[in-house]
């Protein structure tokens, strides 16, 4: 029997260029298969097929990597098992990818994709746990119950924590689970068959948009909706066919140009450019699997953050590469396609979508709360007043869709799913649930919740009393109010019959 630490050595002489985004498209591998793969092989063959085939069309197994390579494990590892005469392991995690992907590896579990398993005990896992759920789902791992509504929508996009039972054996309730965010037996986090799905590891699903929609997409994060609404998606459907997905060397304005996907804007390699007259030269980027490095929003949070700021408060490298720099990356992939001004330009209608959200809903709505839940008859419990409710929506659904719709370039997501909907929820569900609370609390006689209610009323006054705000109670600016006059009659001069 051949160790794992000796298989290892071994597996790491291997460079498979169609994970590593080798420019060269140059390929080690191992001569022949291992003796522990091909019985693996031989049985698997009968027993899965459909898993046979996949890996049989691989790139892992032209370089010779087998079942051995990725699944071998050390008898005291806490997932091992007994099988067939060697210790494996179920779950290949990050770190076992990492023995031959260092560099991808890092680059992930560096990432916040790695990071999604944080979600475990959030304010969306109340939501899931207990607003929608109850704990009739019981497990071994989980004798006491946990939500079926978690474990089968969080869960698997973000990632399970996994619970090793007895033997080897893996709860049911936290596998199967291929969630971004996974946290692995071996106390690694992520999960590298949330993108690259076992057992093919086809680089050609790896890039395609529909790949990132399993998580990206729906009410708070709609992505995928976004992208197939715009330019770049309408472009992607008409030539999908001519993008070379499948290429090992896969390089924008090299090997193709027809429309970018997801991975072309957040991962794939960039061309390097000579100087010229508008710009200097630009060296061209590497693959990375750190999908923030081209981001220089971060559209999560209820008030949009550079990256580098959320990137230090959860401990990533990533705190130290400030957003100007993530930008340029993010503009070297557009001028592959896009002139200079045109590139520029969208950052500024982008920038200002982020601000308007920011200044005029995100900061006052957030302080708004804050003196809100003083005034709740259960101040510390979420979810139990239409103030909650309105506030999670608007930034949590309705500010993000209206965030990620421009930063994407979808004017449906931007506007109508997205300001318009927050406007909306803003005026018509959070001031009037604000003005509700209030006056439950002046009636409860509960001297706390009275004082509460004052200091949240003198915040809504003043903040419905701000020059964002004011036209709702009728105090539009006279020369506003002239301005949307005199563009009222113009408009009816220039289409009236």
């Amino acid at each position: 029997m051949i160790s794992r630490t000796v298989m290892i050595s071994l597996t790491c002489l291997v460079a498979i260029s169609a994970f590593a985004g080798s420019a060269s498209g140059q390929t080690w591998a191992l001569t022949k298969f291992s003796e522990e793969t091909k019985e693996c092989a031989a049985c698997h063959k009968q027993e899965d097929p459909g898993l046979y085939q996949q890996w049989g069309s691989s790139a892992h197994h032209r370089a010779k990597i087998g079942c051995f390579e990725c699944h071998a494990a050390k008898e005291d590892e806490v997932d091992a098992f007994k099988h067939e005469g060697q210790w494996i392991a179920t779950i290949v995690s990050p770190k076992d990818c990492a023995k031959c992907h260092e560099v991808a590896a890092r680059e992930m579990t560096e990432s916040h994709h790695a990071k999604a398993g944080r979600i475990l005990g959030s304010l969306d896992n109340v939501l899931a746990e207990v607003v929608e759920g109850n704990r009739g789902l019981v497990t071994p791992g989980f004798p006491e119950g946990n939500s079926a509504a978690a474990v089968n929508g969080c869960w698997q996009c973000h990632g399970s924590q996994v619970k090793v039972l007895e033997g080897g054996k893996l709860d049911p309730a936290t596998w199967p689970n291929t969630g971004i965010g996974r946290i692995n037996p071996d106390g690694s986090e992520g999960s590298c068959s949330a993108c690259h799905s076992r057992h093919a590891f086809s680089v050609e699903q790896a890039r395609n948009p529909d790949n990132c929609g399993k998580c990206h997409m729906g009410p708070d994060h709609p992505q995928k909706e976004i992208y197939y609404e715009s330019k770049h998606g309408i472009a992607f459907m008409a030539h999908k066919d001519e993008l070379r997905m499948d290429s090992p060397k896969w390089v924008v304005g090299e090997d193709y140009h027809q429309a970018p996907t997801c991975a072309t804007c957040h991962m794939s390699a960039t061309p390097s450019k000579p100087a010229t007259k508008d710009r200097p030269a630009i060296k061209g980027q590497s693959v990375t699997h750190d999908v923030g490095m081209r981001i220089s929003w971060n559209n999560r949070p209820m008030v949009s953050v550079r990256p580098e700021v959320s990137d230090k408060k959860m401990g990533l490298a990533g705190a130290d590469v400030d957003w100007m720099t993530r930008r340029n990356n993010m503009k070297d992939v557009c001028l592959n396609c896009h002139q200079k001004q045109w590139v520029d330009n969208f950052y500024v209608q982008y920038d200002g979508l982020v601000h308007l959200y920011n200044e005029k809903f995100a900061k006052p709505g957030k302080a708004l709360y804050g003196f809100a839940k003083a005034a709740k008859e259960l101040p510390s419990v979420n979810f139990t007043h239409d103030v909650d409710w309105a506030w999670w929506e608007l930034w949590h659904h309705e500010g993000r869709r209206a965030r990620h719709g421009a930063s994407m370039m979808g004017p449906d997501y931007t506007h109508w799913h997205g300001t318009y909907e927050v406007a909306k929820t803003f005026y018509t569900h959070y001031v009037p649930a604000m003005r509700e609370l209030i006056e439950q609390a002046h009636k409860s006689g509960n001297p706390e919740r009275i004082k509460a209610a004052d200091a949240l009323q003198a915040k809504l006054d003043e903040v419905l009393n701000s020059d964002d705000h004011k036209w709702f109670l009728g105090k539009t600016d006279p020369e506003e109010a002239a301005r949307r006059k005199k563009a009222a009659e113009e408009f009816k001069k220039r289409y009236s019959k």
